[in-house]
Parts: C-alpha cells; sequence; structure tokens
C-alpha cells in the first residue's frame, strides 16, 4: 500500500507540515475535480469554434480550407510545444504553470470574442494552442502525484476523458449560445468558465500542498524509482517498455482520431443521415469513447493492483477488441448487426488510454512526469489524433470513405506489437528504472 509522506520540492530546504487525516482524504479528490475541470474548460474553448463554422463563413466569407485552419492551428501548436513546457512544468512548479496555462487559453479565448477579422482570430486560437500545450500531461502529473500507484490507471484514463466531454460539451453550448446570442458570446461564455476556475484552483491548490500531499512512488507488486532527486532526461527513452508505451499509445489512437473526425461523416454518406442527425450520432459515439476509457482504466486497476503487467494484458485485449469489432463492424453490410459492433468497437476503441498513462508514470522518476506525460502526449497526437484524421481522409479520397474506414482498424496491429514488445520487457525495464540514479 502507498504511504504518504511529508516532503519539500527540490532544493527547497523547507519541510511541510503534515496533513490532518481528513485533508489526506479530501484533498487529492479537490485536486482531481478542479485538473478536470480545467481539462473541461480546455477543450469547451478548443471545440467551441466548430459550432460557430457557419457563422463566421457567412460574415467573414471564410474558405472552408480557412476554417480548417483554425482548427488545425490548435493541434500543431499543441504538438510543437507539449514536450519544452512540459518539461517547463516540471523545472518551475506544476501548479503555476496550470494557472498561467489556463490564464492563457482563456484570455486567447476572449480574444476570438472580440476578433475583428480572420487574421486577429487566427492568432487568438495560436494562444490558445499555447496555453494548452502542456496542460493535459502538467495537469495529469498533478493528479497521479497525491493518489497512489494502484489508482493511476483509472486517473488517467477517467482524466482523459474529460477531452471527449469538454469537446462535446463545447460545440453543443456554443451553439445554442451562438443561436441566441450571437457567435462572440460563444467565446466569451467559455472564457468567463476558464478564468473562474482559474480563480478557484489559485485559491485551493498550491505547490506547497501539493508537496504535503504527494505519495510515495510504491505499490504492492511494483516499485518505482522513490522521490528525490532530478531524473536525467535520456530515462525519458531509456528502456523498450516505455518506448513502446508511447508507440503502442500513439498507434491505437490513431483510430480514435479517424473516429472523431469522420464518423459524422461515415454516418451521412453510408446512412444517408442528415448533417445534423449524423453529427448528433456521432456525438453520442464520441461520449460512449470517453465511457469506455473510465471503465477501462478502472478494470485496469482493479486486475493490476497486485500484478503489475496486468496493466499491459488489458490494454492488449482493449486494443484486440477495437480491432476485432470495428473491423469486422466496418466490413459487415449496413443496419442494425454494424452499428452494434461498432458501438462495442468504439468503446474500446481509446481504452488503452488509462493503462498506457500508468505505464509512462511507473516508468519514469516523479520529477520529470510531466515531461513523460508530454511526450506520451506528442506521440498519441502525431502517430494518433492529428494522423488518423488526415490519413483517413487521404485514404477516402482513393478509396472512398466506406473503404477507407475498412482500412483504418487495420493500424491496431502495429498497437498490439508495440504493447506485446512492452509487455515482454517491462520486469526488466522496471529494474533498469529502478537502478538508474538521479542528479
Amino acid at each position: 500500500m502507498a504511504s504518504l509522506v511529508t516532503e519539500s520540492r527540490v532544493d527547497d530546504t523547507v519541510v511541510h507540515p503534515a496533513p490532518s487525516k481528513r485533508a489526506r482524504r479530501l484533498f487529492p479528490w479537490v485536486v482531481f475535480a478542479l485538473t478536470f475541470a480545467l481539462l473541461l474548460s480546455d477543450y469547451m474553448s478548443r471545440q467551441v469554434l466548430s459550432s460557430v463554422f457557419p457563422f463566421l463563413k457567412l460574415e467573414w466569407a471564410l474558405t472552408d480550407t480557412q476554417l480548417g485552419g483554425l482548427v488545425s492551428v490548435v493541434s500543431l501548436t499543441v504538438a510543437v510545444l507539449a514536450v519544452p513546457l512540459s518539461l517547463l512544468g516540471d523545472r518551475w512548479g506544476r501548479v503555476r504553470s496550470i494557472v498561467l496555462m489556463a490564464s492563457i487559453w482563456s484570455l486567447a479565448t476572449l480574444g476570438s470574442a472580440i476578433a475583428a477579422n480572420y487574421e486577429q482570430l487566427m492568432l487568438a486560437r495560436v494562444f490558445i494552442g499555447v496555453g494548452e500545450a502542456a496542460y493535459g500531461s502538467v495537469g495529469l502529473a498533478v493528479v497521479l502525484a497525491v493518489f497512489p500507484v494502484y489508482r493511476r490507471a483509472s486517473l488517467t484514463g477517467a482524466f482523459l476523458a474529460g477531452g471527449s466531454f469538454g469537446s462535446v460539451l463545447g460545440v453543443a453550448l456554443g451553439g445554442a449560445l451562438a443561436v441566441q446570442f450571437g457567435w462572440r458570446w460563444s467565446f466569451a461564455a467559455m472564457a468567463l468558465v476558464g478564468l473562474v476556475l482559474v480563480v478557484l484552483y489559485r485559491l485551493f491548490i498550491t505547490d506547497k500542498k501539493l508537496d504535503a500531499h504527494r505519495v510515495d512512488d510504491v505499490a504492492e507488486g511494483e516499485s518505482v524509482v522513490a522521490p528525490g532527486g532530478r531524473a536525467k532526461l535520456r530515462t525519458l527513452f531509456s528502456t523498450p517498455s516505455v518506448i513502446a508505451a508511447y508507440v503502442g499509445s500513439g498507434l491505437q489512437l490513431f483510430i480514435a482520431g479517424s473516429l472523431f473526425a469522420w464518423l459524422p461523416s461515415y454516418l451521412n454518406r453510408a446512412y444517408g443521415l442528415a448533417p445534423d442527425k449524423a453529427a448528433g450520432v456521432a456525438a453520442i459515439a464520441i461520449l460512449f469513447m470517453g465511457t469506455g476509457m473510465i471503465v477501462c482504466g478502472a478494470v485496469t486497476d482493479r486486475l493490476a493492483r497486485t500484478v503489475a503487467i496486468r496493466k499491459w494484458t488489458t490494454a492488449i485485449v482493449y486494443t484486440t477488441a477495437s480491432l476485432v469489432f470495428l473491423g469486422v463492424g466496418f466490413s459487415l453490410p449496413h443496419g442494425g448487426a454494424q452499428l452494434l459492433l461498432l458501438a462495442i468497437g468504439v468503446f474500446f476503441a481509446a481504452g488503452t488510454a488509462g493503462p498506457a498513462g500508468a505505464m509512462v508514470a511507473n516508468l519514469t522518476h516523479e520529477s520529470i512526469r510531466a515531461t513523460a506525460l508530454g511526450t506520451l502526449s506528442l506521440a498519441n497526437n502525431l502517430l494518433g489524433l492529428a494522423a488518423g484524421s488526415l490519413i483517413t481522409g487521404i485514404l477516402a479520397d482513393e478509396f472512398g470513405l466506406v473503404g477507407a474506414m475498412k482500412i483504418v482498424p487495420i493500424v491496431a496491429v502495429g498497437a498490439l506489437i508495440a504493447l506485446l514488445i512492452g509487455r515482454k520487457y517491462y520486469a526488466r525495464s522496471l529494474a533498469k528504472v529502478n537502478a538508474a540514479g538521479t542528479r
């Protein structure tokens, strides 16, 4: 069982008093709730743009390429800055970094509301990407620091699922506000939500409080480098298993990225659904995928609590399930049987997110954990979310969208190979991490 320790930050000579028993129970959940709420704000600010596309296109006479550029510039900025800004968060202080990042994306979202032209809106979107670039990795590192190791897959899955929920919430609320009050109020409302959460976060969470509530990196059946000292950055890639976790997670999220981008169009073209109905069904599917991330993470933690290698086993099962159900589903004739199999496949499509985050956390030292999770985020974006939407579009031009979606699940084979390699070398990789010195 992980034990609580009283610990100061690196190079900090102040020893913080041990928190009370009630505080030890309550504070971690306050951290999770506020950090998760900010993640919702993150994706609400990012995705609200999609709900106002028709208004922007009409008012500024924009092309679809220009509208798409407003979306892609955020993902590109996040991919480029995720690792360096995660490293900054590890060095400068994670809570201070979170407050700064959330302030930047909230103010940039407010800037979107007052943009006078396309160029100003594009600049605001760039700064939204700057603010959001490292939030997922630094925020998750903050959450994992105050919970026992045996809850990591559950917390990672639940935390990352916030992206799905925030995206749907941002589009739904943004569309409703745009119709009632105009598109600028859609951005303004998201900015206000973010700024209120920034104030609450600053009031209730500090780096000193996190240090006082930090838990040991030790769990039954699994040992990780104990806190203290600063790990060398090369340990981010020092073992076969951690590299396999990056690659396996990224390749599996290729499928999720494809579903995010193309499922509405697939339902429109394959089933003849009107665009609004297709989007509604796709939104339900995205929520179902987010639910799968939470459930798969919880199941992993339950099964792997005493046998650590089961994290890899469950990830392999989730990847296999997505391969089988989506592969067979997209190959079937359109109808009820196809939709049932696709629903099951969607549920498991991102189920590896929780186990992968737990694997990376266990295979890297706490002092650089945000940087490690930033590296995982980079792999998830470049190999997964960004590549999935782009390559599926290229395949659709060549084979049609229905044909392209039959090919997409095959990417899970690559994820399976990476996960099998990671599982094979996991014990040896953990031993190497534990034996590595820090500076």
